[in-house]
C-alpha cells in the first residue's frame, strides 16, 4: 500500500478520536482568544480523549506559553497540538530491528486475551517474511485451543511454519522445542505467542518466567525482545496492563491495535509520555496492511484530523 493510502487509512481509523477532538476544540475556541477558561476546557477535553492528566497539562501549558491572551483559530490549536504531540511520540516511534547475529531473533509476544495478539503476530510474520526473513511461529498459548488454531491459520496465510503442541501442553517446553527447531532450520526470527490470563497473575507470571528461563538454556540472550500488544479501546486501562506485564516480564516494545474501533486514540500519546517504550506498530483494521510501523507525525496529524 502506498504511503498516501496508508495515511488515508490511518486517518479514517482514527476518525472517532479526531472527530471528538476537532469538534471539542471547535466548540471551545468560538471566541478565537486563548484565555485561561479556554485552556481549562481544552485540558479537560484532552483528558477525556485519554491523553492522561500529565500529558494534557503539558500540552495546554506549551500552548499557553506562546499564545495566551492572543487570538487563535481552532485550526491553529489543532496544528499546534499536532506538532507538540509529534514531539512526544517521535522518541518512541522505532521499529523492531531484527538482529541477524541472534539466529534466530526471539520475540516473546504478551498481552491479555482479546487484544489482537495472535493476529498481530501473524501480520508481523508476513511482513518480515515478505522482507526476506525466515520466520517461525510458536503456539505457546496452549491454554486456548482457538489460539493454536488461529496461529496455524496465520502460519498458512504467511507461509511460516508453526510449532504446536496439544492443548494444555507445557508452554515452556514447547518454546524450548520451537527454539531448537528454529536454530536447526536456520530461521531468522522466532515469534512466540503466549497466554494472557490476567485473572490469575500468579500462574501467568510463573509461566512467563519459566518460558524465559527455558529459552536461556539454548540462548543466554533469549528472548531478545518482549512485545506487549495493547487494545486501544481499553483507554487508560492500557496503563495498568503495561505496569502489570512489566512486573511479569521485561517488556521492550509495544504494538497498539484496534485504533479504528475507539475514540480513545489519545491513549497512545499518554503511554509514550509515561513509559517511553518503543511503539513498533499500530493497527487500524483487520486487513494485513492495516498493521504498519508507527510514525509520529502522521499519527499526530491524523489524531487531530489534519491532512498529512
Amino acid at each position: 500500500m502506498a504511503e498516501g493510502g496508508w495515511f488515508s487509512r490511518l486517518k479514517a481509523g482514527l476518525s472517532r478520536s479526531s472527530s471528538r477532538l476537532a469538534d471539542g476544540i471547535g466548540g471551545i475556541f468560538t471566541k478565537l482568544r486563548l484565555d485561561s477558561a479556554a485552556l481549562e476546557e481544552l485540558e479537560e477535553l484532552l483528558i477525556l480523549a485519554d491523553m492522561g492528566v500529565e500529558c494534557a497539562a503539558a500540552l495546554t501549558g506549551d500552548l499557553a506559553a506562546t499564545r495566551l491572551d492572543k487570538d487563535i483559530t481552532p485550526e491553529e490549536v489543532r496544528e499546534t497540538l499536532a506538532a507538540r504531540i509529534a514531539d512526544i511520540l517521535d522518541p518512541v516511534a522505532r521499529p523492531l530491528v531484527l538482529d541477524p547475529s541472534h539466529a534466530p531473533h526471539v520475540v516473546l509476544v504478551v498481552g491479555v486475551n482479546g487484544t489482537g495478539k495472535t493476529t498481530t503476530i501473524g501480520k508481523l510474520a508476513k511482513q518480515w517474511r515478505d522482507q526476506g526473513h525466515r520466520v517461525m511461529l510458536a503456539a505457546c498459548d496452549t491454554f486456548r485451543a482457538a489460539a493454536i488454531e488461529q496461529l496455524q491459520a496465520w502460519g498458512e496465510r504467511s507461509g511460516c511454519p508453526v510449532v504446536v503442541g496439544r492443548p494444555g501442553a507445557d508452554a515452556a517446553g514447547l518454546a524450548y522445542d520451537a527454539l531448537a527447531r528454529a536454530r536447526g532450520e536456520a530461521a531468522d526470527v522466532l515469534i512466540i505467542d503466549t497466554a494472557g490470563r490476567l485473572h490469575n497473575k500468579v500462574e501467568l507470571m510463573a509461566e512467563l518466567e519459566k518460558i524465559s528461563r527455558v529459552l536461556k538454556k539454548l540462548d543466554d540472550g533469549a528472548p531478545h525482545d518482549c512485545l506487549l500488544v495493547l487494545d486501544a479501546t481499553v483507554g487508560q486501562n492500557a496503563h495498568a496492563q503495561v505496569e502489570t506485564f512489566q512486573r511479569l516480564v521485561a517488556v521492550s516494545c509495544l504494538a497498539v491495535t484496534k485504533l479504528d474501533g475507539t475514540a480513545r486514540g489519545g491513549v497512545l500519546v499518554a503511554l509514550a509520555g509515561k513509559f517511553e517504550l518503543p511503539v513498533i506498530a499500530v493497527g487500524v483494521g483487520e486487513a494485513i496492511d492495516d498493521l504498519r510501523p508507527f510514525e509520529a507525525q502522521p499519527f499526530a496529524r491524523a489524531l487531530m484530523g489534519l491532512e498529512d
